[in-house]
């Protein structure tokens, strides 16, 4: 039996542009595509949008992820923030999984004191390593080097599996040149 994918976007920069359905990109790059191409596939994949995620707060994500129920057979996809979310909710809710996708995952906070740094400062559960099958971690050749650090930061503690593709930045539209993700789809399998 296929498990239902959740796929969790990632966090803009500023609220102005995010509140614009034209202008935000946060639910967008290759997001869509994924959705569609897996739904083809068969697969039940959800796309929760988070609350307010250009000002990232844990404990209402956590609020809005848990409106969903889980199982074993599911496959967590995150990008961005939305990595250091799952990450971070997988080991406090103790949750098992089947496979964990970080799509150039972000760890680091950029300005102290701020709800990003509360987002992003915590410890990775080592336990999370026993409650999932496949863990994966995207990144690229030319990441920035806060997303190359947090690729590390993430691999050292969960191990898994590191692709790192050519050309392909953070992981968004203009730096793919291409809302298409075909390495994705053969990771979900």
């Amino acid at each position: 039996m296929k498990g239902t994918v959740y796929i969790l976007h990632g966090c803009p920069s500023s609220a102005e542009r995010a509140m614009n359905p034209e202008t935000r990109t946060y639910d967008k790059h290759w997001i869509p595509w994924t959705r569609d191409e897996l739904t083809k596939r068969g697969y039940e994949v959800k796309t929760p949008m988070m609350p307010t995620p250009w000002d990232p707060d844990y404990e209402a994500f956590r609020k809005e992820f848990e409106k969903n129920s889980f199982s074993e057979d599911d496959i967590l996809i995150g990008h961005s923030c939305g990595a250091a979310f799952l990450v971070r909710w997988l080991g406090d809710s103790k949750q098992k999984i089947e496979k964990l996708i970080l799509v150039a995952p972000w760890k680091i906070a950029a300005r102290k004191g701020t709800l990003r740094e509360a987002y992003y400062n915590y410890e990775i559960d080592p336990s999370i390593r026993d409650r999932v099958k496949e863990v994966v971690i995207f990144t690229s050749d030319n990441e920035e080097e806060g997303g190359k650090e947090s690729a590390k930061i993430f691999h050292e503690a969960l191990g898994g599996k590191v692709i790192e593709l050519r050309h392909h930045g953070h992981y968004t539209e203009d730096d793919m040149g291409t809302v298409e993700f075909p390495e994705l789809l053969e990771i979900v399998g």
